[in-house]
């Protein structure tokens, strides 16, 4: 259990500091840049992947490419949607995302709906509306949606290519994770150095210190959430409640009382039902076949 609530301290933490770095005008994507570097590190040294095991043709680049581009470039709609609507609606927006693998299922996989899973993408529809609804001033920043929709769009699709990655490839899923953040770090900081040499984008080492904290929490939440799942093999839908609503309620509490975001009585609403979809979604995953 130990494991699961260090991955959800580091998954909600993330928030926390993208919302505090903007307060000392970081470059993102810098930071983020950094960030791969230091996840890139701490997987050669503790997953240790062993390159050799594989060719080139094992390697599904077609997938992988989408990876690489999506994973720099998600990170930094999670950044602006912090800072323009939040931790909690960006939160919610992240693990609502839960409901695209749901339907790639069906659509790519053809695997069957149950009731559960068609209950679960129905009120994380829903809930999207609630939680991202504004009744103050809905003329002022009327776009600021668009950043937890890239968020949720994103992760989701993220997720997609992660699962169609594993089970196309007979390649070890420490090596499946690894692979990823080369490319990440490579186009990361190809855009860097873009907005560098053709933007005026100034080039500050106190982005590599915030990096550096990224990297660890990124990182952290993707060890101890693997090894949640290793360690409750037996029931993984513990994992899986725990880790979607656990950041859900825990993101909410830090939004409201330590950032002081304001939410309508539409939104704690839409909280709600989002709890309930992650509910529905998860004994479909385990329970509903």
């Amino acid at each position: 259990m130990l494991s699961i609530l260090i991955s959800l301290f580091c998954s909600v933490t993330v928030g926390v500091l993208f919302k505090i770095a903007k307060q000392h005008k970081v470059v993102f994507m810098q930071v983020i840049g950094w960030n791969y570097l230091v996840a890139l590190l701490l997987a050669k040294f503790i997953f240790a992947p062993d390159l050799s095991a594989f060719t080139l043709s094992d390697i599904p680049f077609s997938i992988l490419s989408g990876l690489w581009v999506l994973l720099p470039v998600v990170f930094l709609f999670q950044a602006l949607s912090l800072k323009h609507v939040g931790i909690v609606k960006t939160d919610i927006a992240q693990r609502l995302s839960l409901f695209i693998p749901i339907l790639a299922s069906y659509f790519l996989f053809e695997e069957s709906f149950t009731p559960f899973k068609i209950g679960g993408i129905v009120l994380a529809f829903i809930a999207i509306f609630f939680t991202l609804y504004k009744s103050d001033h809905p003329s002022q920043d009327s776009t600021q949606w668009r950043y937890p929709l890239l968020v949720l769009f994103g992760f989701g699709i993220i997720d997609v290519l992660f699962k169609k990655m594993v089970s196309l490839s007979g390649i070890p899923f420490t090596t499946t994770l690894y692979l990823p953040l080369i490319g990440a770090l490579v186009v990361a900081w190809l855009i860097n150095l873009y907005q560098i040499a053709l933007k005026q984008q100034q080039f500050s080492i106190k982005n590599l210190y915030w990096g550096i904290g990224l990297g660890l929490l990124n990182f952290g939440n993707i060890y101890f959430y693997l090894k949640a799942h290793k360690e409750l093999s037996e029931n993984p839908s513990t994992v899986f409640a725990t880790m979607n609503m656990g950041v859900i309620i825990l993101g909410s509490l830090i939004g409201v009382f330590f950032f002081k975001e304001k939410l309508n009585s539409k939104n704690y609403f839409g909280i709600v039902l989002a709890l309930i979809a992650v509910v529905l979604i998860m004994i479909s995953q385990f329970y509903g076949k």
